[in-house]
């Protein structure tokens, strides 16, 4: 490495390192304290990576790659000890094109990439609610949408991801380019089957935002208003978030926004549409508690601190025995499927919506409700109830990358850790339906 400050020894230090988010999770939580990896390694270069894989293979050493920590789901959580690659010191924007196309290191944090994009003229297509601190190897490697997947879809759709610069774990590792539908190989892999040592991510055009807050009496004419904001067309839009009482009560910083007992719908909306957007609202019977142009990621309030999985975070905090899960509705029969889960689990199940697009260019209400837990078999019975009535659940509370719900049905991304790890040495454990086959030559 050259730099002995960066491998790191320190107990403390590889012990916080070797944690993300997993602990929104009472079940990931049981399973995963106490791992952690045996040295961090800060990678600044694609050589010193490769140098790195090169000592494990040959060494039989596990190697877990980490971004900035913020997935919830233990991505980046050892199971077997090891190398824990910490990519953050590999952080730089290198490019934004003319078309809109940004070229970064995977330990670019997103929030730096929305910030110097805008300064072009470009923004990011949809980024989660940890903008700030999230890394684009992170979301890549764990996420799938977020804030501007209303309009843009999620990371896998429409061609966002453009390209993908791959190490792979082998004797003489390989730097791999991946483009167009090759992507799909390393996307949501949890780094498990290649290190992402450089990214090409396609923008969207800038546009000049405003966050608007409007309170309903009842969450159904909460969820109405919201449904004709998302799948109208002729809406810019950004965010489109609903929320059932008391979820709003949970959002201390905010609590002079919302209203007692009702429910809450956060947009992000084209400034030039703001007006037009509060008529709609006081039509629809809606109470504007904020209407303000955005000034960027430090807006003071800053809706989208509120949303996506910053919600299930704001809800631990006000009580620890909330956790979540994450669903996606029928559009044409959603309304009734909402009814059927309140009726089955009342107050145990609270309704919290994001609209986002598909890769067909549908738009439908997906979910990430706040949820009571109390023993894993209940978690598990509401999860089969909502299937069983045709609410699609990707599971947060397993540790592989096949239960979450983001795993390819070709199986892409397993025959490409086949061809790139044969020994299972990546992120050993994370991929369940990898079987360590004899490496030949």
């Amino acid at each position: 490495m050259g730099d002995e400050t960066r491998v790191i020894t320190q107990a403390s230090v590889v012990e916080r390192l070797s944690r993300d988010f997993y602990w929104y999770s009472p079940v990931l939580r049981e399973l995963l304290d106490g791992k952690r990896a045996d040295v961090v390694v800060q990678p600044v270069s694609t050589d010193e990576i490769r140098a790195v894989l090169r000592y494990c293979h040959a060494h039989d050493v596990p190697v877990t790659v980490r971004g900035a920590g913020t997935g919830n789901y233990g991505q980046s959580v050892p199971l077997a000890g090891g190398v824990l690659l910490d990519l953050q010191r590999m952080d730089r924007v290198l490019d934004i094109s003319d078309d809109g196309v940004a070229e970064c290191e995977p330990g670019a944090r997103l929030g730096v990439l929305e910030t110097t994009a805008r300064e072009k003229g470009w923004e990011l297509r949809c980024y989660p609610s940890t903008v700030v601190k999230a890394s684009v190897g992170g979301f890549l490697g764990g996420g799938s949408g977020g804030i501007g997947s209303v309009a843009h879809g999620g990371l896998r759709d429409f061609n966002t991801v453009r390209a993908i610069e791959v190490v792979t774990m082998e004797a003489e590792p390989r730097v791999l380019m991946h483009e167009g539908e090759a992507v799909h190989d390393i996307l949501h892999a949890w780094g498990s089957n290649g290190v992402m040592t450089r990214i090409w991510l396609a923008l969207a055009p800038s546009v000049e935002w405003a966050q608007c807050a409007v309170s309903f009496r009842s969450f159904e004419a909460a969820f109405a208003f919201s449904e004709q904001i998302a799948v109208r067309s002729h809406w810019t839009k950004r965010l489109v978030t609903v929320f059932e009482w008391p979820i709003p009560s949970f959002f201390s910083p905010v609590r002079t926004l919302l209203r007692e007992g009702e429910a809450a719908v956060f947009l992000m909306i084209a400034e030039a549409q703001r007006a037009k957007l509060e008529d709609a609202a006081m039509q629809a019977n809606g109470n504007v508690t904020l209407s303000v142009a955005y000034g960027g990621l430090k807006s003071t309030p800053l809706l989208s601190d509120y949303t996506w999985n910053h919600t299930t975070l704001w809800a631990m905090k006000a009580d620890p025995t909330w956790t979540y899960l994450q669903c996606g509705f029928d559009p044409a029969r959603a309304t009734e499927q909402l009814a059927l889960l309140k009726t089955k689990y009342g107050a145990d199940f609270l309704h919290h919506i994001e609209w986002m697009k598909n890769g067909a260019g549908v738009v439908f209400p997906a979910a990430i409700p706040v949820v009571r837990f109390s023993t894993a078999e209940r978690l598990n019975e509401m999860i089969d109830y909502c299937r069983s009535i045709g609410v699609g659940v990707a599971n947060p509370h397993v540790n592989h990358v096949e239960g979450g719900g983001r795993y390819r049905e070709d199986n892409v991304q397993l025959q490409a850790k086949y061809r790139y790890d044969a020994k299972g040495l990546m992120n050993p454990g994370k991929m369940a339906t990898f079987e360590r086959r004899e490496v030949t030559a």
